[in-house]
C-alpha cells in the first residue's frame, strides 16, 4: 500500500493516480479517499495527477488515540504533500476536508499550492456562538456524538437520508451510494469518529480563511441539511479574498454524488482557468 508515516508514527494511506498537475482531495466525515474515486478517475483520465488520502483514524490509515483535530489533520496533509514533493497543486476539500484544506493553508502556506476548492465545507464555523448566530446549536452535535456512541451502524445508515437529500421530493440517490457511505463510516475507528465531531463543528476557521492567497472556488448546495450554506459557504466567500461562490440550487450536502456531472465539469473548468 502507498503509505506516508507522520512524525507521531501514524501511517497515512493515499492513492496517487495519473500524471500532470497534482489535484489533492481531502474527504469528509465519516468517509475515506474512496469517496473521491469518481473525481480521481475523471481527472486522471484527463491529464491530471489525482491524489487522495485517508484521514488518520479513517479508511486504511492508522487508528491512533490522539490527533483528531484540525491542526493535526492539516499537518498530516502536509506530510503527504511533502513526501510526494507536490508543486503547483490544487487542494480540494469536502465538508471536514474543507476545514483541513483551510487549516493547511493557514499553517503551511501556499508554497506548494496553486488553487483551492471548498465543497460543502464546514468553514468558517458550524457551531452557534454569540459571534456566530447563524450556526447550529451544540445540541445538534451532542446528538451526533450520542448516535455514534450508541449505535453508529444504524446512525450512519440514517444519516444518509439528509446527507444525500433522500427526504426531498424527486431525490435521486441510489441505495448503492447510501450503502457506500455506511461502509466507509464503519471503517472509521470509534475514537476518531467521535473526536472528529468536535473538530468539524467547533473549530473556528475565520482567521484561516483570511489567510488564503490563491484563487479559490467555493461550491455549496442551497439545500444542504448537514452544513447549512448560510453559516458556511456564504460566510466563507466573504472571508476568502476574491473567492468565487458557486451555489447549486436544490443540492444536498452530498452533491459530489448527486450532482457529480455538474461538479466534475465545474472542477475541470476551474483547473483549466
Amino acid at each position: 500500500m502507498s503509505i506516508v508515516t507522520t512524525k507521531d508514527g501514524t501511517r497515512i494511506f493515499y492513492k496517487d493516480w495519473g500524471s500532470g498537475q497534482p489535484v489533492v482531495f481531502s474527504h469528509g466525515w465519516p468517509l475515506s479517499s474512496d469517496s473521491w474515486d469518481e473525481q480521481l478517475y475523471f481527472l486522471a483520465s484527463r491529464g491530471y495527477r489525482a491524489i487522495a488520502h485517508d484521514r488518520r483514524g479513517h479508511g486504511r490509515s492508522s487508528q491512533p488515540w490522539n490527533g483528531h483535530d484540525m491542526d493535526t489533520y492539516a499537518d498530516d496533509l502536509a506530510a503527504v504533500m511533502d513526501a510526494l514533493d507536490l508543486k503547483n497543486a490544487v487542494l480540494v476539500g469536502f465538508s471536514t476536508g474543507g476545514g483541513e484544506v483551510a487549516r493547511y493553508l493557514a499553517r503551511h502556506g501556499s508554497k506548494r499550492v496553486a488553487k483551492a476548492v471548498l465543497v460543502g465545507a464546514v468553514t468558517p464555523l458550524m457551531l452557534k456562538t454569540a459571534s456566530n448566530p447563524g450556526g447550529l446549536p451544540v445540541e445538534v452535535f451532542d446528538g451526533i456524538r450520542a448516535g455514534v456512541l450508541a449505535d453508529r451502524s444504524q446512525f450512519f445508515q440514517e444519516l444518509t437520508t439528509p446527507f444525500f437529500g433522500a427526504n426531498r421530493e424527486g431525490a435521486k440517490v441510489s441505495q448503492g451510494a447510501r450503502d457506500a457511505f455506511w461502509y466507509s463510516g464503519m471503517q472509521v475507528g470509534l475514537k476518531a469518529a467521535y473526536d472528529c465531531i468536535q473538530a468539524f463543528s467547533a473549530t473556528d476557521q475565520t482567521e484561516d480563511l483570511k489567510k488564503f492567497d490563491v484563487p479559490t472556488l467555493i461550491i455549496h448546495g442551497d439545500d444542504d441539511q448537514i452544513v447549512p450554506i448560510g453559516a458556511a459557504g456564504q460566510q466563507a466567500a466573504k472571508l476568502v479574498k476574491d473567492a468565487t461562490l458557486k451555489v447549486y440550487p436544490g443540492a444536498p450536502h452530498g452533491l459530489t454524488v448527486t450532482h457529480r456531472e455538474q461538479f466534475n465539469a465545474d472542477l475541470l473548468a476551474f483547473l483549466k482557468a
